[in-house]
This record gives structure tokens, sequence and C-alpha cells, in this order.
């Protein structure tokens, strides 16, 4: 990319433990114009330097030392707690839309989430890059669609009389107060309370517990 006389120098900071991808990285954005200031291979070194040393842009791993499972999303979190005009953009092996949850929970400009693997060619994370640093939202469409899923309101997947049994349930009442209620037999409401535990993927800890959830799943 050729950049323009009159436009600005974005300065990055690459968190990477890997130290072939963050030197790959690096030079691939340095060679965009991107002025890389610092590496770091692990989060804690990064989080060191904030906010005094605060970059437009941090680009690192989910997971890194010591326990290489969400380092990276709870050092771009408290990025932006710290220095919230940093963009953070995570790259990660795996679609983790939990992650994906909790960085977007911070606020969405100025973040985004790439898989590693769909990166193919140097623009594309140039352009992430570019965007995250200018106060957009980049992520990976797989993650989208994982994110999408996930905030599906379970209780669609309920049948119109499942949800009048749950409903009769958030009232506190009995099976047998259920079926009075409604006319049918005890037996029906039993088989629909239990396909409403399975439609809400509750486990089978005890039917008393498993009813408080599908209620706090109904008034939620």
């Amino acid at each position: 990319m050729t950049l323009g006389p009159d436009a600005p120098r974005i300065r990055a900071v690459v968190v990477d433990d890997a130290v072939l991808l963050r030197e790959g990285l690096a030079r691939v954005l340095d060679e965009a114009g991107i002025e890389v200031v610092a590496q770091y291979a692990d989060a804690a070194a990064f989080l060191a330097t904030l906010p005094g040393a605060a970059p437009d842009v941090v680009v690192m791993d989910v997971r890194m030392p010591p326990t290489f499972t969400d380092e990276g999303v709870r050092a771009a979190v408290e990025t932006r707690r710290v220095a919230p005009g940093t963009g953070v953009l995570l790259l990660s092996q795996y679609v983790e839309a939990t992650y994906a949850e909790d960085l977007l929970a911070s606020g969405t400009a100025g973040v985004g989430y790439l898989l590693k693997d769909r990166v193919t060619r140097l623009e594309e994370i140039d352009d992430a890059v570019r965007r995250v640093a200018s106060g957009g939202t980049v992520l990976d469409p797989e993650v989208v669609r994982e994110l999408m899923q996930r905030r599906q309101d379970p209780l669609d997947a309920l049948t119109p009389r499942e949800r009048e049994v749950l409903g009769l349930m958030a009232e506190g009442r009995t099976n047998a107060a259920i079926a009075r209620a409604l006319v049918i037999g005890t037996g029906a409401v039993e088989k629909h309370v239990s396909s409403i535990f399975a439609k809400l993927a509750l486990e089978d800890t005890g039917v008393d517990h498993r009813r408080v959830l599908a209620v706090l799943a109904y008034l939620g």
C-alpha cells in the first residue's frame, strides 16, 4: 500500500509468544507503512507499558503464556480500560465466540477479532489494522456466525404449549397445579417439562434445580 504524503503513520504493537509469527507480522505491517514501535512475547510485558506508551493499535494472539488460554483477551479488555483510545485486534487459531463477546463487551469501536488461518492476503491484515486503529470494527465471518447463534433466544425453540407450562412454572406452580390450569394430564405436563429442560440445555442435576434455572431463563 502506498501512503499519501499527509497520511498519518499508525503506531502498532505486536504481542505474540511465537517469535516467527511475531517477527513476520511486524515485517508485514512495516512494509504496509504501519510503524511497529514494539514487540512482546507475553501480555504482561505489554500491559506494563500502559498507559504511558499506548500505541494506536495492538495486535495480539488470544492464547499466550503462562496458561495459553485467554491471556490475550484479558489483556485486550485491560488495554481498553487503561488506554481506551487504543485499538485492539485479536488473532486466534480457533473460533472462540466467548472471547469475542468478552472483547466486544468493552465497546465495539476500535476492536477486531480475526482467525489466523483465514487471513490469506497481506492486504487483509493491513486493512484490519487500519480500520481498528481508526475506531472501526473487524470481525471474522465465522466469529459473527457463532455470536449470532449464541445470542439467539433459547426460548425460541419452545412450542406455545411449552411456553405456557414454563410461564406457570415461573408462577411457582407444581406439575399438578399446571395440569389443572391447562386442563391436561399430569403426565403430559411432565413431558412438557422434560422437553423444556432439554431445549434449554439444562443438565440433570436435580428437578428442583432445573426448574429454577428454567424459570430464570424465562424471566431473563
